[in-house]
């Protein structure tokens, strides 16, 4: 269910999905978003009904100070900055166009594959790569604590490392994968406006702006690369679950019993 923010169109319920056992995830519980920074006050209306405990900010201190700090209701949650740095796409851009460069190298034509496969090694890296493996432990540690729900997680876009993340928890919770595929693919209807504005940007400036398009959209290779890579590594998302990130029988049976119908 999306919460249907004018400014924050990316956000939604994680609710309702069904696992494995015939169960449900609870509703109204746990939330992923795109970037908060500029929620309008009737945004943030919507924001303050959730009761939210806990809001975790994936974005680099970087990112932050470009695009401002979330905006929250007062009181609010518990807001955890909990960067997970890594690809600045934003950053690839600019520094690009800065050097006057026309962003041919993002062409799938490139020699090294261009954005496609810069986006396929990112989401490798947030299962092979040790610090970012350990952001993503610390981030299933805050969900699993019930004293911090009902918690909101994102990112800028909420795609990549808010995507990755959503497909960890619901893969814990035993939800499908074609039903997490599904759910991350969703972005790509949530942030058209976002797309479109980047296109504009770029407009007159690149002779096809198009060029970025795999580093705006959700693509089933992005995700399929890190299920892949925990497959390879782990023998699978239960092996990196409790491998990779440090979920035991424990942590796995809070979340479960915490975000999980009866």
């Amino acid at each position: 269910m999306t919460l249907r923010l004018s400014h924050a169109p990316n956000t939604r319920d994680l609710g309702g999905h069904l696992t494995g056992d015939g169960r449900r995830v609870r509703r109204n519980l746990l939330f992923r978003a795109d970037s908060l920074h500029q929620l309008s006050e009737t945004d943030l209306e919507t924001v303050a009904r959730l009761k939210l405990a806990c809001v975790i900010d994936l974005r680099s201190p970087t990112e932050i100070a470009r695009s401002g700090a979330d905006k929250l209701p007062v009181p609010g949650p518990r807001l955890v900055e909990l960067p997970i740095v890594d690809l600045d796409l934003f950053a690839v851009l600019v520094d690009a166009l800065s050097r006057g460069g026309d962003l041919e190298f993002l062409r799938e034509e490139a020699p090294d594959g261009g954005a496609p496969a810069m986006m396929a090694e990112l989401y490798r890296r947030f299962v092979n790569g040790e610090a970012l493996r350990s952001a993503f432990a610390q981030a299933v540690r805050l969900v699993a604590a019930p004293e911090n729900l009902p918690l909101l997680f994102h990112c800028t876009v909420g795609k990549d490392r808010t995507g990755w993340l959503a497909a960890v928890i619901l893969s814990a919770l035993d939800v499908s994968r074609d039903v997490i595929m599904a759910d991350y693919l969703r972005t790509n209807e949530f942030s058209r406006d976002f797309v479109d504005l980047v296109l504009s940007l770029l407009d007159g400036r690149v002779s096809d702006p198009r060029v970025v398009m795999p580093m705006l959209e959700a693509r089933p290779a992005y995700l399929e690369a890190a299920f892949a890579e925990a497959d390879r590594r782990y023998g699978g998302m239960a092996g990196y679950l409790r491998e990779g990130l440090g979920v035991d029988d424990e942590l796995l049976a809070s979340l479960r019993a915490n975000l999980l119908e009866p």
